[in-house]
């Protein structure tokens, strides 16, 4: 058994103990499928910086099969990993990746795919879940869409030299693919700040439209049941999934918001850890991202410890340790973590609810998460 083989098969195994492959078809597709094929290049964050890495650096392969994510492109340029392997680290913001294994292995077991589906996958990347869709499927199922050119010719032809052929072109995910359509399954490697109506309309009533939110705090992996024309009823599941957004769903500069907030107007301590409102494994994130619509994070700028939330009305609160006290500093219109302390007083009084106790409703533009009699919009 050659190396990469024993790899690909202790990944699957990793992924089968923890309990995130549960579906023997999808268990013999991640220790078949090889990784290493879709990255022969990458980059590694040293810092704020990102240098280049590949198959002739030491541990390549032993990284490939790890639980990581893995950047493979920076600024939609891909030029940019050449750059950086002939002069060193660059600077430069993700812009396309090879997702965590154990977050593709979710997606693709919540998909609820059956033998026969049809699958359109929006966001081609380097191919592999590409590949593990048609591992499952058969070619002839799998359509897979992305709006960079430079990605989609290089995933075509390591699909190709794989082995696999599903149907694999250039197009705006956001628009779906309609030469190809209806489908039974639609699924999005990359998150969205709604649900594209296209989605759903090429989707054959009762398929399944399944994809990630993309929020400035506590995106949700949603799976949609959908029904005629632009519509669709679902869930936000348990089960969580952070992909980077699709380009036309990008959130706007949050260092830029920093450099031009208000001053500080009040300073005080505060009952609240940071991680309630921005760690994933928080109940309460969710609730938060729903209430605090178009708030962000963002680290300091300048190097302290400091975590601030800021607001594009140039609204923005900071949160830091002081002598074992939480402190906050708030400033411009809007009280920014006044309003974080109001909305976990009011996730409390409806009981608390975890992520998959909210629904999400389309009617084409019109769109909402759910809880109850509570509603806010998703578009």
């Amino acid at each position: 058994m050659s190396s990469a083989a024993r790899e690909r098969r202790r990944l699957a195994e990793r992924l089968r103990r923890d309990g995130t492959l549960t579906d023997p078809w999808w268990i013999d597709a991640f220790r078949r499928v090889p990784r290493h094929v879709f990255l022969p290049r990458y980059f590694v964050q040293r810092g704020r910086f990102w240098a280049a890495a590949d198959r002739d650096d030491p541990g390549w392969l032993t990284t490939i099969y790890s639980d990581t994510v893995l950047v493979t492109q920076l600024d939609d340029d891909p030029e940019r990993w050449t750059l950086a392997r002939r002069e060193g680290p660059v600077a430069g913001t993700p812009t396309s990746s090879s997702s965590m294994p154990s977050i593709m292995a979710v997606m693709l077991e919540e998909l609820l795919v059956r033998d026969g589906d049809r699958v359109l996958e929006i966001g081609t990347g380097t191919g592999y879940n590409a590949a593990l869709l048609c591992h499952r499927l058969g070619d002839a199922s799998v359509s897979t869409v992305d709006i960079d050119p430079a990605l989609t010719l290089a995933a075509r032809a390591t699909l190709a030299a794989s082995g696999y052929a599903p149907e694999c072109e250039v197009a705006d995910g956001e628009k779906g693919f309609p030469p190809s359509a209806p489908f039974d399954r639609v699924l999005c490697t990359c998150s969205v700040s709604h649900i594209p109506p296209a989605w759903l309309e090429q989707t054959r009533p009762g398929g399944i439209v399944l994809t990630t939110l993309n929020r400035p705090i506590g995106a949700g992996l949603v799976r949609l049941v959908a029904g005629d024309g632009a519509s669709g009823e679902g869930e936000v599941l348990a089960r969580d999934g952070r992909f980077m957004p699709m380009r036309a769903h990008r959130h706007g500069d949050t260092p830029t918001l920093l450099r031009h907030r208000a001053p500080a107007a009040i300073r005080r301590a505060t009952a609240l850890p940071l991680g309630t409102v921005l760690d994933p494994a928080n109940p309460f994130e969710f609730f938060a991202s729903l209430e605090l619509p178009a708030v962000t994070a963002a680290i300091d700028p300048d190097g302290s410890d400091t975590c601030f939330l800021v607001h594009p009305d140039g609204s923005w609160a900071s949160h830091r340790t002081e002598r074992d006290e939480y402190v906050v500093e708030q400033g411009g219109v809007r009280r920014l973590w006044d309003g974080v302390e109001s909305a976990h007083r009011r996730w409390r009084s409806l009981g608390s609810p975890a992520r998959d106790r909210f629904t999400v409703s389309v009617r084409g533009r019109l769109q909402e998460i759910r809880f109850g009699d509570q509603r806010w919009s998703l578009a």
